[in-house]
């Protein structure tokens, strides 16, 4: 400990003078809002499409694959939006290709839907729904790395703190959400969906800023440094796997003090997380990323094991309010914590490494749990430890380097 509170703090509390491009930052806010109800509808609907279909293993099976899918080529996206934009001066195009394929798809899903689906072609659809995952892991990262653009190094936690609570907001709603789409059924949700996402694509490039925001094209390209991204993929998938680990585990133990079903209680932390954001943008403000991040997770873990001892319902309440605290850190210091662990025109990559890792995270719990595996308390706490240890482990090399980036 005393190693780590020896350390520089990645992101000075000082102002810089370059303002945010708030206009920017609601526009990417509108596309992350239509990207997570989208995932919604797809998490929703196809496992219920696959066993209908006759796919009922590989309904099991395929979040495991799509999950891998993502955690191997994220940051190869995210690299390739950075040559895009060293190139054209732009991430566009590579945004423009994945909201007009996941659109497209969408809509081709929800038109096979209305009909009987003959058997010689129910194999399309779980093709369909890969590349869907794909269309959509090709511009998710990119979006998100337009934030580096959009604020500068030091107001990235204050500029993030719109996408923390649109993250917050839509996941506390799911459970509403979730109704609303099965009373419309299958089809018109996916024609919702790809809708959603052709308005928020739209609803960005008008909020794009003047050219002069971006770099030039022809710029030349800081180098890659290996340890970075092995830090940065390190943090995605320890802040990944214990985020989850909580998530799938803390739910269920509250249920009998609080009376009320998991996804409620999962709703209620994600509510707190968003009213929390702001606070935590000034947290990142005053003690750096690193530490709030570990904050976050310590405090994430603290949950875990205190809901292990069948708390009262005042006490479940209160479990509550501190878990939805630590999701606020956690989701509110990740983003701008990866931004500034590689230089600007690296972002693309920053963002990817930082996805690939929740997403090989989330494909490792899903494995665990599709082969019987139950997490029980005593099985979650040692991985969330060693978790918390990664993302120390990988925090602490860097800043060691002390690679500060700056503007």
């Amino acid at each position: 400990m005393d190693a780590m509170n020896s350390m520089p703090l990645p992101m000075p509390s000082s102002r810089s003078t370059a303002p945010i491009c708030w206009r920017q930052v609601w526009g990417l806010s509108a596309v992350l809002t239509a990207v997570m109800i989208s995932w919604l509808a797809y998490g929703l609907y196809q496992p219920q499409i696959l066993q209908h279909l006759g796919f009922v293993k590989l309904a099991a099976w395929l979040e495991i694959l799509q999950g891998g899918l993502g955690a191997l080529i994220e940051p190869g996206v995210g690299g390739l939006s950075d040559r895009m934009q060293q190139r054209f001066g732009s991430r566009l195009p590579l945004i423009t290709t994945g909201v007009t394929l996941a659109g497209l798809i969408f809509v081709a899903v929800a038109l096979l839907l209305q009909g009987q689906i003959p058997t010689g072609i129910r194999w399309s659809i779980p093709v369909l729904m890969t590349i869907w995952v794909a269309s959509m892991i090709l511009f998710r990262g990119p979006v998100i790395a337009l934030l580096r653009q959009a604020a500068p190094l030091e107001a990235l936690p204050e500029a993030n703190v719109a996408l923390t609570v649109v993250f917050g907001l839509i996941g506390a709603l799911a459970p509403v959400l979730t109704m609303f789409l099965q009373s419309v059924g299958a089809s018109l949700t996916f024609l919702l969906g790809a809708i959603a996402l052709v308005v928020a694509a739209t609803l960005l490039y008008k909020t794009m800023p003047p050219g002069d925001l971006f770099p030039a094209a022809g710029e030349g390209r800081s180098p890659l440094v290996p340890l970075q991204m092995g830090c940065i993929l390190g943090i995605g998938w320890g802040a990944g796997f214990l985020s989850n680990l909580l998530l799938r585990t803390f739910p269920p133990l509250l249920q009998p003090a609080l009376g009320v079903t998991p996804p409620w209680i999962t709703s209620m932390i994600l509510l707190v997380s968003a009213v929390a954001a702001m606070p935590a943008g000034r947290v990142i403000e005053r003690f750096g990323g690193a530490l709030t991040m570990l904050g976050g997770l310590a405090l994430a873990l603290a949950c875990l094991g205190g809901a292990a001892l069948a708390p009262s319902p005042v006490i479940a309440c209160s479990m509550v309010l501190l878990a939805g605290g630590a999701f606020g850190l956690v989701f509110e210091s990740q983003i701008p914590l990866a931004l500034g662990m590689l230089p600007r025109d690296r972002a693309g990559l920053a963002t990817g490494l930082l996805f690939g890792g929740l997403g090989g995270s989330t494909a490792l719990l899903s494995a665990l749990q599709q082969s019987g595996e139950t997490f029980t308390t005593l099985m979650a706490i040692p991985g969330a430890i060693a978790a918390l240890a990664l993302v120390a482990l990988c925090l602490t090399v860097h800043q060691r380097r002390g690679s500060a980036i700056h503007d």
